[in-house]
C-alpha cells in the first residue's frame, strides 16, 4: 500500500505558488473510490473495530502494517456510496488528511504537500492557505496541526508493529466470502494475530503488553475481523461483475 495510494499530483507546498490558492471543503469522497484499504494509526482502533475489519498486512518495504479493509476487491472502496459520500460513522485519519500528505523529500525532513489535482483547489472559493502577508492561515495551520499528530501517531504504530512482529504473533489468512447469490472468492495477503500464540505468551511479556495498551489493540483487532461480513453484504448489494481478488492496498 502506497501511502499516496490515491494522490493524483501531489506537489510540496510553496508559499509563491499557492500564495493564491484556496481550499473549498466538500463532503464528497470520490478521490478515495478506488482505495480497497488504508491505514489505520494504533490510536484509530477504539473507534474503526466498531465498523471495520483491521488487518495487518506488509506495505511495499516488508514493513507490518495495520489497515482498515474498505472494499474485497482491487480499486473498490464499498464505503464510498453513489453520491460520494463516506456510509459509515468514523472516517480514518488516513482519509481526512486529504488534500494534504507529509511526504519525504531526498536530502530533507518530511515536507507538506498538497494534491494539485483536488477539485476542491481554487483561486475564488473556500479556505484561504496563506494571508495577504504571506504566513500560515487559521485553516492552514489546524492542517499542519493535524498532519504532525497523525505523524507522531503512525511513530507509535510503527513501534507497535514491529514488536507484534518480532512476537511472532501474525499469521496469514484467506478471507473466503461467499455472497448470498451463490459467488464466491478468496481474499489473500491478509495477516491477523494468532489466538492460541496470544494465549501462550509468557505472563511476564503478557503483563507488559497490557500495561502497554498493545493488549488492548491486539483485542479490538480480533473483535472487528467479525465486520468482513458487512463487506461482504454491502459487496452483495451492489451485485457489480466480480474480479480477481486483491492483495490487501491494491
Amino acid at each position: 500500500m502506497t501511502d499516496l495510494v490515491y494522490y493524483e499530483k501531489p506537489v510540496l507546498l510553496d508559499r509563491q505558488k499557492h500564495r493564491s490558492r484556496r481550499v473549498r471543503p466538500g463532503a464528497s469522497f470520490a478521490f478515495a473510490r478506488k482505495a480497497n484499504c488504508v491505514y489505520l494509526a494504533g490510536v484509530e482502533f477504539n473507534e474503526a473495530c466498531k465498523e471495520y475489519a483491521i488487518v495487518f498486512t506488509r506495505s511495499g518495504g516488508g514493513k507490518v502494517v495495520p489497515v482498515v479493509m474498505l472494499g474485497l476487491r482491487a480499486r473498490e472502496n464499498l464505503l464510498v456510496n453513489a453520491e460520494d459520500g463516506w456510509d459509515a460513522r468514523y472516517i480514518p485519519a488516513f482519509v481526512r488528511r486529504y488534500p494534504f500528505v507529509l511526504a519525504e523529500v531526498p536530502g530533507q525532513s518530511l515536507a507538506v504537500c498538497i494534491d494539485e489535482a483536488f477539485p476542491g483547489l481554487n483561486d475564488s472559493e473556500g479556505e484561504l492557505l496563506f494571508d495577504a502577508e504571506g504566513k500560515d492561515s487559521a485553516y492552514l495551520r489546524n492542517a499542519l496541526d493535524f498532519l504532525g499528530d497523525y505523524q507522531r501517531e503512525h511513530l507509535r504504530t510503527e513501534a507497535f508493529c514491529q514488536r507484534l512482529q518480532q512476537s511472532g504473533l501474525l499469521m496469514e489468512m484467506n478471507a473466503r466470502a461467499d455472497l448470498v447469490d451463490g459467488r464466491s472468492f478468496t481474499v489473500n495477503g491478509l495477516l491477523v494475530v494468532d489466538e492460541k500464540k496470544l494465549a501462550a505468551l509468557p505472563d511476564a511479556t503478557a503483563l507488559s503488553m497490557f500495561r502497554s495498551g498493545e493488549l488492548h489493540l491486539l483485542s479490538m483487532h480480533l473483535v472487528s475481523l467479525s465486520n468482513m461480513q458487512r463487506l461482504m453484504e454491502r459487496m452483495a448489494a451492489r451485485k457489480s461483475p466480480m474480479e480477481p481478488a486483491p492483495q490487501p492496498g491494491a
